[in-house]
């Protein structure tokens, strides 16, 4: 039967591929968690009526469709499992930007960072900025609602979400939302697809608000003695109603990973903040970045402030490089948790008991600003990579211990990755059964047949 449907997808679809290198790519995404099995074939979309024919077809013959951006998602999203991928990502088109009523009008295929660069033609941006901005692609940011370091002032993705152009799963095309900034007619369709995973639909099409790009004021990096008190002192940056474009913050052993791997001296400190602020003119975001420079110093070892834009990236290296420096030495399951901003030091504290319980490494960085944290829980390499793979269970045993601590915190499983398939085990810890079934009567609404991204985020 496989056989058989796999023949027929690649004669009906020219965008169609089923050779060894398409089903391994097609097979996982950026959380390295392998499907179960190849996927049945892989196809390449160029337009919606393209991917329409595709669901049509898989909703007739009832085959599980997953639908593929970039593949760079971090928690199972895009993983096959024998199913019949379909890639939008050479759908790639931005169809207008109107700098007027500041919306941009983009086919899913779009990269994010390749979208801000349009809109600050216009003096615009896109506000969303996920750390892979450079490779993902706008419908793979849909899907997940992602969000980035500078969403604690801007908001996630959801928050520049107008309306979408969507495939169903029987390949009707729904158009939701609208495109002027305001909006209340019928449900609100639009946010229930943004972070659905590819559960309810296909996106093709999306209108995004743009923002108009603030003038910068510059950074602050302060070092602190622990992570405690790092997080501690980003806490208190939220109480004193100061509102960073970017508060970032990372713990010592993610200090020492970037330090090994770019080859330099690691800061000599037990954590380190990162804070930018940006407004309407210099002098207001200048006058934020000092505010909140006052309140970072108590109880840090070192602060430097700087408005030179080459300092200010060289401020940020760290926080950038954090998770290539970790994964160039370890092997990394990469999480997402976030928790109350006021939390965050108790959230940091138990993670640190996490590691002393499990013996596992974790190194944490975090959006400090929106409380959104990232345990990176790694294990060691081996000389053989394919058995150095495979996740023992004490990383999945401290995995689990850091979603509970997020939920007991009153906290999220997670802030922007989704859940995929790495975390559905634990939806149980924050949905009740009610809201389960409900969540599950909706996707039956849409997906009748259950081909739509099968075993991933409910």
């Amino acid at each position: 039967m496989t056989a058989a449907l796999r023949a027929d997808v690649l004669a009906r679809f020219p965008g169609a591929r089923a050779d060894a290198e398409a089903l391994a790519r097609g097979r996982t995404d950026r959380s390295g968690t392998p499907g179960t099995a190849d996927p049945l074939a892989v196809v390449r979309a160029g337009s919606v009526d393209e991917v329409r024919a595709v669901l049509a077809w898989a909703h007739e013959h009832r085959v599980p469709v997953v639908p593929r951006g970039a593949g760079t998602g971090l928690a199972g999203g895009a993983v096959a499992d024998g199913a019949l991928v379909l890639d939008v990502s050479g759908m790639r088109r931005i169809v207008r930007i109107d700098p007027v009523e500041e919306v941009a009008v983009v086919e899913p295929g779009v990269l994010t960072a390749d979208l801000d660069a349009a809109a600050a033609e216009h003096g615009l941006m896109y506000a969303p900025d996920p750390a892979s901005a450079a490779i993902s692609t706008i419908g793979g940011n849909i899907a997940t609602n992602a969000g980035g370091m500078r969403c604690v002032k801007h908001g996630v993705t959801r928050d520049a979400v107008l309306g979408l152009e969507v495939v169903l799963a029987d390949g009707r095309l729904l158009r939701t939302g609208r495109a002027t900034v305001k909006g209340v007619v019928g449900y609100d369709l639009t946010a229930l697809l943004v972070g659905s995973e590819g559960t309810l639909g296909v996106v093709v099409g999306a209108t995004l608000r743009l923002r108009p790009r603030p003038h910068v004021g510059g950074t602050v990096l302060a070092t602190y003695p622990d992570v405690e008190t790092a997080a501690r002192a980003c806490s208190r940056v939220g109480a004193a109603r100061l509102r960073p474009s970017l508060l970032e913050l990372i713990d010592a052993a993610t200090l020492g990973a970037v330090a090994a791997h770019t080859g330099t001296a690691a800061l000599a400190a037990g954590a380190a903040v990162v804070a930018q602020t940006d407004g309407a003119d210099a002098g207001t975001a200048t006058a934020e970045l000092a505010a909140v420079a006052a309140v970072l110093r108590e109880g840090a070892a070192t602060l430097e402030q700087s408005d030179d834009p080459a300092r200010a990236d060289a401020l940020l290296t760290a926080r950038r490089l954090a998770l290539p420096a970790i994964e160039a030495q370890a092997h990394a399951l990469i999480e997402d948790i976030c928790v109350p901003r006021a939390r965050l030091a108790e959230a940091v504290r138990g993670i640190e008991q996490i590691v002393a319980a499990t013996g596992v490494q974790i190194y944490t960085f975090a959006h400090a600003g929106d409380g959104n944290l990232h345990p990176i829980v790694t294990w060691p390499r081996t000389a053989t990579e394919d058995s150095g793979a495979v996740r023992p269970a004490a990383v999945d045993d401290a995995a689990g211990r850091v979603f509970e601590l997020a939920v007991a915190l009153g906290g999220t499983l997670s802030g922007e990755h989704g859940i995929g398939t790495l975390k559905r085990a634990y939806l149980g810890l924050e949905l009740d059964a009610d809201v389960l079934d409900v969540q599950r009567s909706v996707k039956a609404a849409l997906d009748p047949r259950g081909i739509l991204n099968p075993g991933k985020a409910i």
